[in-house]
């Protein structure tokens, strides 16, 4: 396998993690993949005033799946897109259900002394009754 397909797996692989941590409330495990930096941006209708988005930053967010209980059932997602730039940088779009909701997620990777690290994510509520 060729670096960049060898990157793209890599990123698919974390992606797919990512989702199965959101699912179970593994806060540790999202810990471990968000970078030190990690920022985190909702555009969820009704959570700010109109058009406002709403931030997070890593401890927040690891906070918030600390303190919630795992879903029930298997996880349930789509891996829309994995874009590998350069070998350092990626993006991954997909849908991910909490259950009621879905979402749609927008997340950033970067490789950090060899190791892919998650920057950022940018998401929005697209279901609220699933």
């Amino acid at each position: 396998m060729d670096g960049a397909r060898s990157s793209e797996a890599e990123v698919l692989a974390m992606a797919e993690a990512y989702c199965v941590a959101l699912h179970e409330s593994d806060w540790e495990a999202l810990h471990a993949m968000c970078h030190e930096r990690y920022f985190m941006t909702s555009a969820k209708p009704g959570a700010a005033p109109e058009g406002e988005p709403v931030f997070f930053d890593k401890a927040t967010f690891v906070e918030r799946a600390k303190n919630r209980p795992p879903f029930a059932g298997e996880p349930v997602f789509e891996i829309f897109s994995v874009d590998v730039e350069g070998d350092e940088m990626a993006s991954v779009k997909l849908s991910v259900d909490m259950k009621p909701r879905r979402f749609h997620d927008y997340l950033g990777f970067y490789r950090i002394d060899g190791e892919w690290k998650l920057v950022t994510k940018l998401f929005r509520t697209v279901s609220e009754a699933i």
